[in-house]
């Protein structure tokens, strides 16, 4: 369990992929799309605010993972990623869910919590049983 939270943690660490996106400003929180959630963790080590959100980025990921975990430990719950073992880099994986956002610019105006979800769940599928 805490080696999928750490990896998933350092999803949406701060990182230099993806498309330009703005400043971050108040109204990115708490993030309504996944543009509010990229703008938040890929802020810019020139933003004099970017460890604080950095910080609500891990927080807002952990969180969600926390709540997906318990929901999957009910009697018959979906399970709807699996991350590798050992986990991929910050940098790879910010660059990914950027790219992922990019191919399809309606992605990004998704709820933030459905985009990162169906993110996770389509680069880290599980693996079917036999």
């Amino acid at each position: 369990m805490k080696l999928r939270i750490v990896a998933l943690g350092i999803v949406l660490s701060v990182g230099s992929a993806g498309a330009a996106l703005a400043a971050v400003t108040a109204s990115n929180f708490p993030p309504k799309t996944v543009r509010d959630l990229l703008t938040i963790c890929m802020a810019p080590k020139s933003d004099p605010m970017m460890m604080a959100e950095v910080g609500f980025c891990h927080g807002y990921v952990e969180g969600a993972v926390i709540v997906e975990m318990a929901h999957e430990k009910q009697k018959n719950a979906h399970v709807m990623f699996c991350i590798p073992s050992p986990p991929p880099k910050h940098k790879q994986v910010m660059a990914s869910f950027a790219a992922w956002a990019d191919a399809q610019p309606s992605r990004l105006d998704q709820p933030a919590i459905d985009g990162l979800f169906t993110y996770l769940a389509q680069t880290y599928p599980c693996a079917k049983p036999m």
